[in-house]
């Protein structure tokens, strides 16, 4: 599959449906059903990785550190 055989319209109805806790999608005249929130999630994130590109990461949460410098 190419960038251009996703739609943003499919984008859109997959993050809907993502948010409302459905795995049923429908778009563009067609319709999908997943076998979980996982299933959908997982195909978001491919689609946003090749809209974006492999040269940008999507961004990574983490958690900071900091010391004192008394002890």
């Amino acid at each position: 599959m190419t960038v251009t055989d996703w739609t943003a319209s499919e984008l859109s109805a997959l993050r809907r449906a993502y948010a409302s806790g459905t795995t049923r999608v429908s778009y563009d005249g067609k319709s999908v059903d997943y076998g979980t929130a996982e299933d959908l999630l997982a195909r978001i994130r491919t689609i946003e990785r090749a809209v974006v590109g492999t040269d940008r990461p999507l961004p990574v949460a983490g958690l900071a550190g900091f010391v004192r410098g008394d002890k």
